[in-house]
């Protein structure tokens, strides 16, 4: 095992050489094959990047990784070192031809798996910098990469706040020039190749798109934003597509389908962008004023809604946008949701149809979910469960799956397992059921109360965290429900020792808003067993169902295990920048 001059990761120094080597071993791998000898590293401010081919957030930054190494290799003080967590050679291999930096020979997994506990590595991509005299300068170096590029260089926290302060400075001088205009480069692209000035733009409201070819949701905007665009560039009205794909290919794939303008590919300023604006998910549709200002941080969902009816975007028509839509939510009616010019029924299985008619006055779910997915799969059992139980007490209730499958097969295989209702597989009604409550994720449960208006659309955890009790899902239910679940925890005992999934500390029965349970993988609320020490939390009934079979309790406020079961494999679960340790 490398050995290190002080414990911790709270800023060494590192004998860097020793991190990386062995005694048998004293050189690192191109992506050649060839070997460079580990002294090369020496008095070099170095990046120790831990990432793996089947993480997709690992995939989106490599290249703005490769971006930055390029630029800042030429210094002759700069190398990294990739610490791989792939599965095996042939995977390795291959991510690797993609870096021209140095890595961690992939037969050596002892070092790979001594850096990640020195480092403390729980989620991908990450990237540690340490500098010439092996002392860490930061362990959040992916960040400042994603948001400043190679201009994070040397990664120090007096370079973050520079950074930050010239970024608060461009802001407060924000003109169409700054945000658009590099110091190679005054112009735009066509998709035909032509170049447009950006001075070409100045005074005109312009939409900055940022996009990617490679997300579905990017590709079901572009018809719409592409009608919407023609509808409106008579009224000095531009759009410019800022490309977050991670291939040439990717980018001029989809810019072949827009009219519009675009920062060429790779351009840096396309790096900068989404920081400066502060992009949490794309698409996004940043409406810059004919000043030059940021008018609105994000339309999609207007354009979404109400297509060139959006424009001007000002605040103003924005406001009268929410009024059209309170007044909508208030005329809401199950038929409204449900009856569309093609069709006024949904399905049971076995080819049964059920007029909509026939849910008015009932209390319906509506469960957005797939069979690909894994918290859908996890949550189905749980939901039919609370159907069954719900119907044997009110039969004015149903259930209707909305479902996102790949193809039909898929899509009957799931529905054979569920007992209640669904929209045939393809239905146009799903896209406009979707866009009505904002679905942005699945597993999602929607209630619509007697009256057709939403009750809730977080129901998924009303059902999770208290199953049939939380029928029939209205605000009066739920307070009685929360008084309910306060008596109840009065009667749990209030600690559980040596769980078999946490066995280091005990557990303290504690009020929590919202967390994950770890042994369900599911959103929690009101009450967790929990170790503070180590963020762990399990539902009540995750941490107290297993009492009576495999232990017996100790006092009346300690609930102890004779039996441990065997903790599951190490997984990894992936969010839009990061995949961590589950």
């Amino acid at each position: 095992m490398a050995e290190k001059d002080d414990g911790g990761i709270n800023g060494g120094p590192y004998r860097l050489v020793e991190l990386v080597s062995t005694a048998e071993r004293d050189f690192l791998v191109k992506r050649n094959g060839d070997q460079v000898k580990v002294n090369h590293l020496e008095g070099k401010v170095v990046g120790l990047y831990f990432s793996a081919s089947w993480c997709g957030p690992c995939q989106r930054f490599t290249p703005k990784l490769v971006n930055a190494y390029e630029e800042l290799s030429q210094r002759g003080d700069f190398e990294v070192v990739f610490v791989s967590a792939d599965e095996d050679q042939e995977e390795f291999d291959k991510y690797f031809s993609k870096m021209p930096w140095l890595a961690i020979p992939f037969s050596d997994s002892d070092i790979r798996s001594s850096l990640d506990q020195i480092f403390e590595v729980s989620g991908i991509p990450h990237l540690v910098i340490l500098d010439g005299n092996g002392q860490l300068l930061t362990d959040d170096a992916a960040m400042m990469i994603r948001d400043y590029g190679a201009e994070a260089y040397p990664f120090s926290a007096e370079r973050l706040q520079e950074l930050k302060v010239e970024e608060e400075t461009a802001r407060n001088n924000q003109s169409l020039k700054s945000i658009l205009v590099h110091s190679t480069r005054d112009f735009l692209v066509c998709n035909d190749g032509r170049k447009v000035p950006v001075t070409q733009l100045e005074g005109k409201t312009v939409g900055l798109l940022f996009s990617a070819d490679s997300f579905y949701s990017c590709k079901e905007l572009i018809p719409q934003l592409v009608e919407v665009y023609n509808k409106l560039k008579e009224k000095n009205f531009e759009i410019v597509l800022v490309s977050l794909d991670t291939d040439a290919e990717s980018f001029d794939e989809g810019f072949e389908a827009m009219p519009w303008l675009a920062l060429p590919f790779s351009d840096k300023t396309c790096m900068k962008l989404p920081h400066y604006f502060e992009i949490r998910g794309i698409p996004t549709l940043v409406i810059i004023g004919p000043d030059g200002k940021t008018l609105q941080s994000d339309v999609v969902e207007a354009i979404e809604d109400h297509g060139a009816e959006a424009y001007p975007f000002t605040s103003e028509r924005m406001a009268a946008l929410l009024e059209i839509e309170k007044a909508k939510l208030a005329s809401q009616t199950i038929a409204s949701l449900l009856v569309s010019d093609e069709r006024n029924f949904v399905i049971g299985n076995g080819g049964l149809k059920v007029p909509v008619s026939d849910l008015v006055g009932k209390t319906v779910l509506l469960y957005f979910s797939a069979h690909w997915c894994p918290p859908c799969r996890a949550f189905s059992p749980k939901l039919i469960e609370t159907y069954h139980e719900i119907k044997a007490k009110d039969s004015a209730f149903e259930i209707i799956f909305v479902s996102s499958d790949h193809d039909q097969a898929a899509f009957e295989e799931y529905f054979a397992t569920m007992p209640f209702l669904a929209l045939p597989y393809g239905d146009t009604r799903k896209k406009s059921l979707s866009k009505t409550f904002k679905v942005t994720g699945i597993p999602t449960l929607v209630a619509i109360g007697p009256s057709g208006r939403t009750l809730t659309k977080d129901a998924r955890n009303l059902v999770i965290n208290y199953g049939a009790a939380a029928y029939p899902f209205t605000e009066v239910r739920l307070k009685e429900v929360e008084q309910e679940m306060e008596e109840m925890a009065k009667q749990w005992p209030k600690e559980v020792q040596q769980h078999p999934l946490h066995e280091e500390h005990s557990l303290e029965l504690s009020r929590r808003p919202n967390y994950i349970c770890d042994a369900c993988d599911s959103e929690g609320h009101g009450w967790s067993y929990l170790c503070a020490d180590c963020d762990f939390d399990l539902h009540p009934m995750c941490a107290l169902k297993a009492g009576a079979d495999v232990g017996a309790q100790d006092d009346e406020n300690t609930v102890g295990y004779r039996e441990q079961d065997e903790p599951s494999n190490e997984t990894w679960v992936c969010d839009g920048e990061t995949c961590r340790k589950a």
